[in-house]
């Protein structure tokens, strides 16, 4: 049974995404995202030994390198 905290919780964060979902949102392979996620480099948690990753955790890292690719564009030209 799901406490009213833990529905309302729910309902304004979607659910957590897979390792495959994440692999598929980002079209790259799945060895792809475990390698990033175990480095740190990718923003992600363990749920019983398993990656799980936050859809505004992965959009938020996306900004982040398009900032950092657009710096270094700037920095090149």
């Amino acid at each position: 049974m799901i406490s009213v905290i833990g529905e309302k919780l729910m309902a304004e964060q979607p659910p957590a995404m897979t390792v495959r979902d994440v692999a598929g949102f980002l079209a790259v392979d799945e060895k792809t995202i475990y390698r990033l996620a175990q480095q740190g480099k990718l923003p992600g948690f363990k749920v019983a030994g398993t990656w799980r990753f936050q859809l505004q955790d992965i959009q938020r890292w996306i900004d982040e390198q398009k900032r950092r690719t657009s710096t270094k564009e700037r920095a090149t030209n």
